[in-house]
């Protein structure tokens, strides 16, 4: 008896498609986590992760969802009071994550679709109350990507607030500077725009939120930045990491800078360029203008149609399988995830699919 699931090619805001040569590394001879062959891989991915991430800070290496890392950011950084910037779903989580580990939280609240300005954010911080600031980069839930450029200049003037950063769904398909932008903390997990299956994280961390969390009490243990350093100078993970992940984390990110992370940024403005134009003509977008996503789009339905049947279309004619909306707009949008390693060849077949279904309703 087979146990085999037929595929569906994946255009879904994560996972996304797995490359067979990326999926093939995963199956590569176990090794022990303690054993030299697995410090030298830790050595091999850490100078490619941090070119990837345009970083000079420790990179680590996280088995775990990038929820994890939304909860170490709190327990590590946070010893006074939190601002957490909420546009959407996934940034709503992020600021729940201070109030569920007993740190003081206020949020900073837009409607969904709206972005979360730096004029707002400045004048927030000015009541010096706060010591760390959260915000989603990318809201994979409304298809808006905050403008952290800005945020990076307004949190310059806050240099006691630890300042991170929830790239999950942008980090490897856009250009992010965490060393120039003062980001102390940079994560995302990698089912996403890296292109990997999904249980695992990477992160960028600042020598100065390491320092930070050594004052912090009540820090945990898995999630502990301190405890994670230490064990990073020794080529290491403080406890047993999803070495598998490993193995194709190290594979992919040769593909990726063979490809040249810039060409790689300009794959993905293309297919934003693609997606874009053509939902404007047939649905409208969710976001806002001007602060619209580059690796996945939220379009409006309407009530036009059944995102099921859609669906069913695209399956049972393309083999391959869109995302609905999210949360409270589920059923009045639907998502495109265009990332990782999908080509504009690859989202004008989508889009094509969807013209076909549409045709026929």
């Amino acid at each position: 008896m087979t146990t085999d699931v037929p595929h569906k090619r994946l255009f879904l805001p994560g996972p996304v498609e797995v490359a067979p040569e990326v999926r093939a590394a995963m199956s590569t001879p176990m090794i022990g986590h303690r054993m030299s062959e697995c410090s030298d891989l830790i050595r091999r991915i850490r100078p490619k992760l941090q070119q990837a991430l345009f970083t000079k800070n420790p990179v680590f290496l996280g088995t775990a969802a990038a929820t994890g890392f939304q909860e170490a950011c709190f327990r590590n950084l946070c010893a006074q009071r939190a601002l957490s910037a909420v546009c959407g779903a996934f940034s709503e989580r992020f600021a729940l994550m201070g109030q569920a580990n007993g740190k003081p939280t206020d949020t900073y609240a837009v409607e969904w679709g709206q972005p979360n300005t730096a004029d707002v954010i400045g004048e927030k911080l000015a009541s010096r109350k706060y010591d760390l600031f959260t915000m989603v980069h990318n809201e994979t839930s409304t298809g808006v990507m905050n403008p952290v450029e800005e945020i990076a200049r307004v949190m310059r003037d806050f240099p006691e607030v630890m300042f991170c950063v929830d790239a999950v769904s942008s980090l490897g398909g856009v250009k992010i500077e965490p060393d120039r932008l003062g980001i102390d903390v940079l994560f995302a997990s990698v089912q996403k725009a890296f292109a990997l299956p999904p249980g695992f994280t990477v992160l960028a961390v600042s020598e100065r939120a390491i320092e930070k969390a050594k004052t912090v009490k009540d820090r945990g243990n898995y999630f502990d930045f301190v405890e994670m350093r230490e064990y990073d100078k020794k080529d290491q993970t403080p406890f047993t990491p999803s070495i598998a992940h490993m193995f194709a984390l190290d594979r992919q990110l040769d593909r990726m800078l063979k490809e040249g992370v810039e060409n790689r940024f300009a794959r993905h403005q293309a297919m934003q360029q693609r997606a874009h134009g053509w939902g404007r003509e047939k649905f409208g977008l969710f976001a806002k203008p001007g602060y619209e996503s580059v690796t996945l789009t939220v379009f409006r339905n309407q009530n036009r149609f059944e995102f099921k049947a859609l669906n069913s279309h695209l399956s049972a004619t393309r083999g391959l399988v869109i995302g609905d909306g999210y949360g409270k707009i589920k059923g009045s949008t639907f998502r495109i995830g265009h990332m990782g390693d999908a080509t504009l060849g690859d989202l004008n077949e989508v889009l094509s699919g969807i013209d076909e279904f549409l045709a026929k309703h």
